[in-house]
């Protein structure tokens, strides 16, 4: 009875206590009344239309409501590991499907580039039939009539080194006429034609075609670094993820835990009532605690449903799929291995394999393709050409063929003159083919194509130049580049250090406000404090475990930051990445 006796008089003198505080308080913040300025009339704010808060509202159900999260069955666990995790998010992410698609994209280009030296065969055939006035004095005909069918063929090829262009063509026509001083009817025209261009100073050694290759060809290297930085991102969403996932569902039970810890206490403080030790208000408290707990566990469950989902919508192949409906159970260890290396050798691993170097490399080969491109275009035009064509004619010699010039033969029908006469006659009413192979009918060409701008190429020079600026801008690019994942190399090292030091005091934290929950416990069984005290120990125990498990979440995820920046987030988890 003394020790109630003793907590009594505590009470009574910390009330006589606190009234007394209040009391100089409100007369010390007693504001001293302002004069109203004469005339002014001072309305009382309009409330009518606002509506009290639940006035009448009162708690009468004390058990929890349902703990389950939004689409999801609780009963369908689906262990998990972050191995496993990867890999879905690697086969079934969108953005990697997108850069997958991307890089196949560019390949196809580089194929369409290439083609553009494919060898092309063209041609055309056709039959027309024309009817014409008849101007000449050789012929009494008033119009003439003459039917063709003509069927050409050509095949073009190249030599891309050197920027060749050769090309053949095989010519083929059937002519018909009713014209009598034309020998054949029908008449067999045939001919053979081979030519060879050759750049001899702009396109010898590069050209638009082969800068669309070569240009082609970085393009498929700069898919193939976007990929592989996507699937570092990815890899890198999915490590902090799944860490979240970890926390949220720990931090659910450990919230959980200190409700069950509440209630205990409460059930404690009724027995000590019951026994007269405590005072019935006493109970009002920590079943206050219970509710406040309560809240953290709705929180935490939401916390939960929110990384969840988000785990879900980078590793999930569609919206249909069943993992939506299943509860993940990341089953990883939350203890993982902090790299050890140093400053110098971390940037030097930045610097060897961040992608956005890469990319920058890509940019400034791209530039150098065009430096030479528009270089090559400030050349005059000069080109070599030569070609060579073999014809030959044949046919039937023409029916209404009559003319009102003597010929050889009419002369002297058995003169040498009226044999070569023959003779011609016997050629051209011949196979053509036999005066293409014979090469009886050759023509042949030499020559030089100049194209010149006589005041200067200043629209060539002027790409020029910007390619260059440009050029200036990409190393300007780089600097800043590599200076910023410095920075950022240097930022995960010190997050990295900064998580083991934060892990370490809230482990020690939370190891201390356990036991001064346990004595505060002890001290109220003993007449030694009070309830308020126990339940503010409570709320620093259960915070400082969050806390804790805070901190090495947090730890995990600058780990994943740290072989972000250096880029060996692939590395690190044994992924090779495949388009």
């Amino acid at each position: 009875m003394h020790a109630h006796a003793i907590i009594f008089m505590r009470r009574l003198l910390l009330l006589f206590f606190i009234m007394s505080v209040c009391g100089v308080a409100a007369f010390a913040q007693t504001p001293s009344p302002t004069p109203t300025p004469d005339g002014q009339v001072v309305l009382p704010d309009d409330l009518k239309g606002v509506p009290d808060v639940a006035p009448d509202f009162k708690s009468h159900d004390m058990t929890l409501p349902d703990l389950g999260r939004v689409g999801v069955d609780v009963t369908k666990e689906r262990p998990l590991t972050l191995a496993e995790a990867l890999r879905m998010a690697l086969e079934n992410n969108k953005d990697i499907e997108i850069a997958r698609k991307t890089s196949s994209m560019a390949e196809f280009d580089l194929k369409a580039a290439r083609g553009v030296y494919e060898p092309k065969l063209a041609g055309q055939t056709y039959y027309e039939r024309a009817t014409a006035p008849n101007v000449s004095i050789f012929s009494n005909n008033p119009k003439t009539t003459q039917g063709s069918v003509v069927a050409n063929a050509g095949l073009t090829g190249f030599i891309p080194s050197f920027g060749t262009i050769l090309s053949g063509t095989f010519n083929n026509s059937r002519v018909t006429t009713d014209n009598p001083i034309s020998i054949l009817s029908p008449q067999y025209l045939s001919s053979l034609n081979f030519s060879v261009t050759q750049p001899l100073l702009r396109g010898l050694r590069f050209d638009a075609q082969r800068r669309g290759i070569e240009i082609a060809k970085r393009n498929v290297e700069l898919t193939d670094t976007q990929f592989l930085s996507h699937t570092i991102d990815t890899v890198t969403s999915v490590e902090k993820a799944y860490w979240d996932l970890i926390f949220a569902l720990r931090n659910l039970q450990v919230q959980r835990d200190g409700v069950r810890i509440a209630k205990a206490q409460l059930e404690h403080n009724r027995r000590l009532v019951n026994e007269g030790q405590l005072a019935p208000i006493d109970i009002v408290a920590a079943e206050t605690q219970v509710a406040n707990f309560e809240q953290a566990v709705y929180d935490a469950l939401n916390a939960v449903n929110i990384s969840e989902n988000l785990l879900k919508n980078l590793i999930a192949p569609t919206r249909t799929d069943a993992i939506w409906s299943e509860a993940i159970l990341p089953v990883e260890s939350v203890e993982q291995t902090v790299p050890g290396t140093t400053l110098t050798d971390a940037i030097d691993s930045a610097l060897k394999n961040r992608p956005e170097l890469a990319v920058n490399n890509t940019q400034l080969a791209i530039n150098k393709i065009d430096q030479r491109y528009y270089h090559e275009l400030k050349k005059p035009q000069v080109d070599l050409i030569a070609s060579y064509g073999t014809s030959g004619v044949g046919g039937s010699q023409n029916p209404n063929f009559s003319t009102s010039f003597p010929t050889a033969c009419n002369v002297d029908p058995t003169g040498p003159a009226c044999a070569q006469q023959q003779a011609n006659l016997a050629l051209l009413t011949g196979n053509p083919f036999s005066g293409i192979f014979n090469n009886r009918y050759p023509t042949y060409r030499v020559g030089i194509n100049f194209s010149i701008q006589l005041f200067g190429n200043k629209t060539d020079g002027a790409l020029l130049g910007k390619t260059k600026v440009d050029a200036e801008r990409l190393e300007t690019q780089r600097e800043q580049i590599e200076q910023g994942i410095q920075v950022e190399v240097r930022n995960a090292m010190q997050a990295v250090k900064s998580g083991e030091a934060r892990l370490r005091a809230a482990a020690i934290a939370r190891e201390n406000s356990e036991k001064q929950y346990a004595s505060e416990q002890r001290k109220l069984d003993e007449g030694q404090s009070d309830v308020y005290r126990v339940l503010e120990r409570q709320t620093a125990f259960i915070a400082a475990k969050s806390v804790e498990l805070k901190a090495r979440t947090d730890l995990n995820k600058a780990i994943v930051d740290l072989q972000r920046a250096t880029g060996n987030s692939l590395k690190a988890n044994s992924i090779t990445p495949s388009k």
